[in-house]
């Protein structure tokens, strides 16, 4: 059995992952790349990320090339606009690439294009406007039905791609600045009459990466991948205030062939939640999120999930993988979120190898979940939640080990808990709160309920693949862009 680390060794983790995440997406030289005199100069040679062999960029261009002025005050919309249309005339001519000098480039937002990069120098801040003006109204997600704040259309997102295939937004750690306070303030105050946009939204694209930069003050969700495949998100970090409405980091909703690894996220909401439509709208759309790997996460969200799955996931949610996952202060560390009227199924969910500090509950599942789209959901939509499996974790400081509420006549089944330590701080609340759940586990302490017998001579482990999946067969290429003699 292990046993759970002191706090000092914990906090010394912390600190450890964010100087190594630090230096990971860091290594990377800095670029200046400048038009002076009409002459395009290149200060320094630079190398980026791509996933495949395929990703590196024949087409390299700036975006002072397109009339960009990285003062931080000028708008930048139009030039972002241009440089996209220019470079998409080369997609299928080797693909390109459009750097963003250092410098803080004020943005409404822009769409991306097929076989193309956008890489953010070391010193790139793209700033989102807060002119909500320049934030054009769009279409609900249609395994939505309306916008996630509020019913009918949402503002559109910053950086957006539709369709595409083979999309890279990497750098050498720049910066993409939500400025969210703006939002969130109007968010509260109930002054919007349309859904916060997502700092980075892709749709229905293929083989995409994001990778080496910093996601700052989304106004709400920061990287949404949702009807698409072949995502990798690698080496990332997301702050936001822990008390900013819906700030979750990553969020794959209706997507397959997921890797989420060397992510470090401060969020006000949950760090990862994977998602799939919902109610009668998602249910209609049929599209799962499926084949998801995490990896080597850090979390801090006191009100949220280290990991959520749900509450939207009428398309269903199967094969989640997450291990190695570190969170300091967060209200859960997996956390099912469900309710009737979702229908669909959770299941074939495996977490392993979690180091958890100060937390509400270890593991947290809802069959009651009631957020609903509108009155229209059918209540005969019963989930399925079966086949989840935890080994391997050590909690400390955490006021119940579990809240594991299934729904009356359709209990969530198959679950396993295997070799888990959660050092439960004195409490009136129940250390393992059970109901309408059927499982096992074994080497399990504080010792659970009733409803999860011990059975420490039959269980030697809960399952766990070994197999790989597609988009782990996927590396990453480091490409090089070599200075052009002026």
């Amino acid at each position: 059995m292990e046993h759970s680390p002191p706090i000092f060794h914990v906090l010394m983790i912390l600190v450890l992952w964010t100087v190594v995440t630090a230096a990971f997406i860091g290594t990377a030289e800095g670029h200046r790349h400048h038009r002076r005199g009409g002459r395009a100069t290149e200060l320094e040679a630079f190398h980026y990320a791509a996933a495949g062999a395929g990703g590196c960029r024949a087409h390299v261009a700036s975006l002072t090339d397109f009339g960009g002025v990285g003062d931080g005050v000028t708008s930048n919309t139009a030039a972002f606009a241009a440089a996209v249309a220019n470079l998409s005339k080369v997609a299928c001519d080797g693909g390109a690439m459009l750097v963003v000098p250092a410098g803080r480039w004020l943005t409404g937002p822009f769409n991306l294009t097929n076989h193309f990069t956008l890489f953010l120098d070391h010193d790139a801040v793209i700033l989102a406007t807060q002119d909500i003006n320049e934030w054009p109204i769009i279409d609900p997600l249609p395994s939505y039905g309306r916008g996630r704040d509020s019913t009918g259309a949402r503002y559109s997102n910053l950086i957006m791609g539709y369709n595409l295939t083979d999309v890279v937004i990497t750098g050498n750690n720049g910066t993409i600045d939500g400025q969210g306070e703006t939002w969130w303030e109007m968010f509260r105050n109930k002054e919007l009459n349309y859904t916060r946009g997502y700092l980075i939204e892709l749709m229905y694209c293929m083989q995409v990466l994001i990778s080496n930069i910093t996601l700052v003050d989304s106004p709400s969700w920061n990287v949404h991948p949702v009807y698409s495949s072949q995502v990798i998100v690698s080496g990332i970090t997301i702050l936001a205030p822990v008390n900013s409405p819906n700030t979750d980091g990553i969020n794959p909703d209706s997507s397959s062939n997921v890797r989420i690894e060397d992510c470090y996220i401060v969020s006000g909401d949950d760090c990862i939640a994977i998602k799939s439509g919902w109610d009668e709208y998602g249910i209609a759309f049929n599209m799962s999120s499926k084949h998801i790997v995490i990896r080597r996460l850090t979390c801090i969200s006191p009100s949220s999930a280290v990991i959520a799955l749900g509450s939207e996931m009428s398309g269903g949610i199967q094969d989640v993988r997450a291990e190695d996952i570190t969170a300091i202060h967060s209200e859960s560390g997996v956390r099912i979120k469900t309710a009737i009227g979702r229908g669909a199924y959770v299941k074939d969910i495996f977490v392993r190898r979690m180091n958890l500090h100060t937390m509400k509950w270890v593991f947290w599942m809802t069959g009651t979940y009631g957020q609903h789209p509108d009155d229209n959901f059918d209540p005969n939509a019963i989930p399925v939640v079966q086949n989840i499996s935890y080994s391997n974790v050590v909690a400390e400081n955490v006021t119940m080990a579990a809240k594991l509420e299934g729904i009356p006549g359709a209990p969530f089944t198959g679950i396993c808990i295997y070799n888990v330590t959660a050092e439960v701080v004195k409490s009136k609340k129940p250390i393992w709160n059970c109901t309408d759940v059927e499982g096992v586990s074994s080497h399990v302490t504080p010792t659970p309920c009733a409803q999860i017998p011990d059975y420490p001579d039959r269980i030697t482990q809960c399952p766990f693949p070994e197999d790989d999946l597609p988009v782990d067969c996927v590396g990453l290429t480091e490409c090089s862009h070599q200075r052009t003699k002026p």
